[in-house]
C-alpha cells in the first residue's frame, strides 16, 4: 500500500535538505519524481543520483515566486508526463529576528516564499489534479505553526498559514478524490537550519528539548511523506503530521523530581 509505481511526483526544492530526501523516498517508493528548485544544478544532481540507482527522475529550474512561469511549467510536466499524482512542496525561507526589528521588505521576503510561492505552485498542480479526479499534496509545515519564540514570529505565521491553506484545500478538493496534507518537521538538519548549529549551545538547547533528545537528519522525513503520498493514507486529509521528536508533546527541559 505504500508503493507509488506509475505515478509522477513533482517536489519543489529538490535540490537540498527535505526536498532531496522526499525525492529520493519517492522514487524508492516507484514513483518518477520530477525535482524542481531554483538551484537547477542542484536538482539535476539529486535526479541523476535517483537515476543512477535506478529510478525515475527529471530536473527542472523553477522560481516558485514566478506564478506566470509556474502555471507554463507545471502543464508542460503534466502534459509531458501524462498528470501529476502527487506534489510536495518545500522551499521556505526565514529572516530572524524581532518583529519589532522587523523591515517591511524583510515581511513581504518571507510570505512571498513560504506562502504565496506554495500557493503559485499548489493552484495549478491542484487544478490538474481535479480533472485527473486523483491526487496528494503534502505541504510544508513547521512546529512553529503552534509553537514559537523570540525571531520567528513572520516564519511562524507563515507557517500556520500554510496548516490553514491545506485544510481549505482538502475541503474543496475533497469531492474530487484529492487529498492535501502537512508535515511539521521538528528541527531537522539541512541548509535553512545551518546558522543554528553553527552555535553548540543552541544546537543543544534544540537537542534536550524534544524525547529523542537529537535533531533529525532530512532523511527521517521521507518515510511520513510517501505515507501521505500513498495510498496507505487513502482516508487521510486535511491533517497536519507532526514529525518532531515529540517537541510538542514535551512540556520544558526540566525533568521534576517524582
Amino acid at each position: 500500500m505504500f508503493r507509488l509505481d506509475g505515478r509522477v511526483a513533482l517536489i519543489a526544492g529538490a535540490a537540498s535538505g527535505i526536498g532531496c530526501a522526499a525525492a529520493e523516498g519517492l522514487a524508492a517508493a516507484g514513483a518518477t519524481v520530477i525535482c524542481v528548485d531554483l538551484n537547477a544544478e542542484g536538482a539535476e544532481d539529486v535526479a541523476g543520483s535517483i537515476r543512477a540507482r535506478g529510478g525515475s527522475a527529471e530536473a527542472l529550474a523553477m522560481d516558485i515566486t514566478d506564478a506566470v512561469a509556474v502555471e507554463r511549467k507545471v502543464a508542460r510536466i503534466a502534459e509531458t508526463q501524462g498528470g501529476i499524482h502527487v506534489l510536495v512542496s518545500t522551499p521556505a525561507v526565514n529572516v530572524r529576528k524581532r518583529l519589532l526589528d522587523y523591515t517591511g521588505d524583510e515581511f513581504d521576503k518571507v510570505l512571498r516564499l513560504n506562502l504565496r510561492g506554495t500557493f503559485n505552485l499548489t493552484q495549478p498542480v491542484a487544478r490538474i489534479m481535479s480533472a485527473q479526479k486523483q491526487g496528494s499534496i503534502i505541504l510544508t509545515s513547521s512546529i512553529r505553526s503552534v509553537m514559537v519564540e523570540p525571531g520567528q514570529g513572520v516564519y511562524a505565521a507563515t507557517k500556520a498559514g500554510l496548516v490553514q491553506m491545506a485544510r481549505a484545500l482538502a475541503a474543496e478538493l475533497g469531492p474530487v478524490s484529492v487529498r492535501v496534507n502537512c508535515i511539521a518537521p521538528g528541527v531537522v538538519e539541512t541548509p535553512l537550519t545551518q546558522p543554528i548549529r553553527n552555535h553548540p549551545d543552541w544546537y543543544n538547547a534544540y537537542s534536550s528539548k524534544n524525547a529523542l533528545n537529537r535533531w533529525a537528519s532530512a532523511d527521517e522525513m521521507a518515510g511520513p511523506i510517501v505515507f501521505l503520498a500513498s495510498d496507505a493514507s487513502s482516508y487521510v486529509t486535511g491533517a497536519v503530521l507532526f514529525v518532531d521528536g515529540g517537541w510538542t508533546a514535551v512540556d520544558g527541559r526540566f525533568t521534576p523530581p517524582l
